[in-house]
């Protein structure tokens, strides 16, 4: 089938990678996963072995009605339901899925991945883990064990914890891509974070404390110096320096000194 390439079509044709995100997944048969982007059901068909339900959320209409007749068995049995819509657009709630009721497998296009990851971390309706097939510098900026921080690496790490699972290569999709891809999990998706002050604070600080790269943070969020000190952070940091701990003492320290 001709893919699109206004969709960021690349199918994963490599045997090794799709038993790695399986593993990763660590799925069972009391499991309902949420697919997006099955293509033409590689995975799917491996999903459908391991867990009680898939829910595939295609949007190429060609590969509907491709899925629909490959997997009809399935699909009577309803341990397959395949939904045509864009998953930016998609509500988990819609499905009657309950928050970590689910878990996301998923073989992003390179162009929502961002939106994606933000979209189901902040929706009130949660998956229970993510395990994501990505661009592999974006997955590599996510976890930063040893790199700077960036505001998609703290929002993923203030909801689950994300681990770097492995590389696959351009040359395990078809067609091709012009970079690698990464295999992603974020497990222990909760808001327990924000126990102590709101996702909508918390998003307004680190965004702020962003928006000058290059500037301190201290200047950046007009703080008074005493403040970064009740968390042990020097004052010449910037906001790529802190890790998403620091982040909440500084949201508890600001909070208090109001």
């Amino acid at each position: 089938m001709q893919k699109k390439k206004s969709l960021g079509q690349h199918f994963l044709k490599s045997e090794k990678a799709i038993r790695s995100i399986l593993e990763a997944a660590n799925l069972s048969k009391n499991d309902i996963v949420l697919e997006i982007g099955p293509g033409e059901g590689v995975l799917t068909e491996k999903l459908l072995e391991k867990a009680g339900k898939v829910i595939a959320i295609e949007k190429d209409d060609r590969l509907i009605e491709f899925l629909s007749e490959k997997f009809d068995k399935y699909i009577k049995s309803n341990s397959l339901e395949i939904v045509h819509k864009d998953a930016l657009e998609f509500e988990s709630s819609s499905q009657g899925l309950k928050t970590q009721s689910y878990k996301i497998v998923a073989n992003l296009p390179y162009y929502i991945t961002g939106h994606f990851i933000r979209k189901f971390l902040e929706t009130e309706c949660l998956p229970s883990s993510m395990t994501l097939l990505l661009q592999k510098e974006v997955a590599s900026r996510i976890v930063a064990s040893n790199q700077k921080e960036s505001i998609l690496s703290i929002s993923v790490k203030a909801y689950g914890k994300p681990k770097y699972i492995e590389t696959v290569k351009a040359g395990s999709f078809v067609p091709a891509p012009k970079v690698d891809s990464a295999i992603l999990h974020i497990g222990e998706i909760s808001k327990n974070f924000f126990t102590e002050f709101s996702e909508k604070r918390f998003f307004e600080t680190v965004k702020k404390g962003f928006s000058q790269k290059r500037k301190k943070l201290i200047g950046n969020l007009d703080l008074d110096a005493s403040i970064l000190i009740q968390c042990g952070i020097e004052e010449k940091v910037r906001a790529e320096d802190l890790s998403v701990e620091e982040w909440r003492c500084l949201l508890l320290q600001i909070g208090n000194s109001c």
